[in-house]
């Protein structure tokens, strides 16, 4: 038992035992790739996406790359968190008003709920890369709130309960293209829809040439006695093209700006074929966690290879312990 999360207790949450022998802080399931090439029929790939629990079971917005090459979200749902019921057809968003709002494309959503309402973010459209908003009570009907952010921007990353009586938005300022650069930044709302307050929390580099490109914000952070667990990206940039893997920061929990320990070495990598082959090779990227407080375990979804949907497990007491015995801030 571990009482390190501070949150509920999720006593369905998909879990594999570390595998014997294995001595890494984090292990992959069995059951790799959970998604795989041409998922539904109007869809070729599923992967970077977002479930989340949801009455008894798991639901969450998926990103869906259509058969046409373009990226939208779609709606999913599964009971065992491991085998997925993706719609075919991308969500309609509507605004506040009720009027049709779906964007011309969408992809790398995160889902959190935060007093009783699950809010999206994703990138968006307007009018190149950049932020968008939006929210659902039922994984059926979604609202598109107001852009939280100014353009060229990636990696909106809500954190699930105000701090200091103000929601927290993780985000990754770019450009307009597959961008060379990229450091994790925080802005602060009391409305989810006017941000300011704009803070620096992780630049790339480091001795990690792992993370030394850009980095980026990943599932949504974890809360615990110790801190905000964040897992993340970094990038290395090689001569054959980019390389994505998985770090983990812990973040003050009263001044999440504050970084306290980060992964000097990362803990996951590209290695298997389905992480390093497929439509974009050699990308790891997480997106969403699930955690269940009382046993301290956590089942982490990632895309790999901008082709298939996977996931890994820790323990956070172990992971905690790994980051703060192998930190470089």
């Amino acid at each position: 038992m571990s009482n390190t999360i501070i949150g509920s207790a999720l006593p369905n949450i998909p879990w594999e035992e570390k595998p014997k022998g294995y001595v890494h802080a984090v292990w992959r399931s069995e059951r790799n790739p959970l998604i795989g090439w041409n998922p539904t029929p109007n869809t070729s790939r599923i992967y970077n996406s977002a479930p989340v629990p949801f009455e008894g079971g798991f639901a969450g917005v998926f990103r869906a790359d259509g058969r046409n090459g373009r990226a939208a979200l779609h709606a999913g749902r599964s009971k065992d968190g491991y085998t997925f019921e993706i719609d075919d057809k991308k969500i309609e968003w509507v605004d506040e008003s009720g009027k049709p709002a779906t964007p011309s494309y969408a992809y790398d959503p995160r889902v959190v709920l935060i007093e009783g309402t699950y809010y999206i973010t994703w990138c968006d459209d307007f009018p190149g890369a950049s932020i968008g908003m939006g929210r659902t009570k039922d994984f059926k009907t979604f609202v598109k709130m107001e852009s939280p952010l100014m353009p060229f921007n990636r990696n909106g990353v809500l954190f699930p309960r105000k701090v200091n009586g103000e929601y927290i938005l993780l985000s990754r300022p770019s450009d307009s293209a597959h961008t060379p650069f990229g450091d994790i930044i925080l802005s602060h709302s009391k409305d989810l829809t006017y941000w300011g307050k704009h803070r620096m929390v992780m630049q790339r580099g480091g001795s990690g040439w792992w993370q030394g490109t850009k980095i980026g914000a990943g599932p949504i952070p974890i809360e615990t006695k110790d801190g905000w667990l964040l897992f993340y990206h970094g990038v290395s940039g090689t001569c054959n093209g980019f390389v994505y893997s998985m770090g983990a920061a812990l973040l003050d929990i009263n001044n999440p700006e504050k970084v306290l320990y980060r992964t000097r070495d990362y803990l996951l990598t590209p290695e298997l074929p389905y992480e390093t082959t497929g439509f974009v090779p050699n990308v790891l990227f997480p997106v969403s966690v699930l955690s269940d407080a009382p046993t301290g375990r956590i089942a982490l979804y990632y895309g790999a290879a901008d082709t298939y949907t996977a996931m890994c497990f820790c323990q956070v007491d172990e992971v905690l312990a790994y980051l703060k015995a192998n930190s470089e801030v």
